[in-house]
């Protein structure tokens, strides 16, 4: 699989995706994290086009995937509060949201979680609490839930998780647990 930035172009296809993840989560007991409207919105899609900040996954020269990645200090700022838990690395870091992938292809949202850390060697990942999916596929890559976040979009509760170098080894210090268990 490759991943590239979208352009204008990518948006049609980028809206089909959506909209198979919107039914697939409701299918799947999360009904509410993306809801039944066009979350995410056109115009929110286009902004993260122009300012170089989304992307696509191909696949036999199709697009599968599509996500938002930024990486820099401090640069998501629902997550300088987190509730239930602490992060456990403090450096700069990077952020997916929107994941989404085509459902007839595996391993797109791996490829791109696996694409985005390469990137950085620290990200910063949220999901509902109702979408079981995503929490083990995270689980199943190696970060580790560190608590709950709260977004400006809605007031459902985010289920936070983080994967780095330092992470790792402060959780396997603390008592040798696998990154797929929660942290203190």
């Amino acid at each position: 699989m490759e991943i590239r930035k979208s352009t204008l172009d990518d948006l049609p296809r980028m809206l089909e995706i959506y909209a198979g993840a919107r039914d697939f989560m409701a299918r799947h007991g999360n009904p509410k994290q993306w809801g039944e409207t066009c979350w995410p919105p056109q115009a929110l899609l286009r902004a993260d086009i122009a300012a170089g900040n989304s992307y696509v996954c191909e696949s036999g020269g199709r697009v599968v995937g599509t996500f938002f990645f930024i990486s820099g200090e401090d640069i998501e700022p629902t997550y300088r509060v987190i509730e239930d838990g602490q992060w456990l690395d403090a450096s700069a870091y990077g952020v997916i949201h929107r994941l989404a992938g085509d459902s007839a292809v595996k391993g797109v949202a791996r490829a791109c979680l696996d694409w985005a850390y390469a990137r950085c060697g620290h990200l910063r990942v949220d999901t509902h609490g109702d979408n079981r999916v995503v929490q083990n596929l995270l689980e199943k890559a190696g970060f580790v839930h560190c608590g709950t976040i709260y977004v400006e979009e809605d007031d459902y509760p985010r289920l936070a998780y983080e994967k780095s170098p330092v992470a790792a080894q402060k959780k396997t210090a603390a008592g040798g647990e696998s990154a797929a268990q929660r942290c203190p």
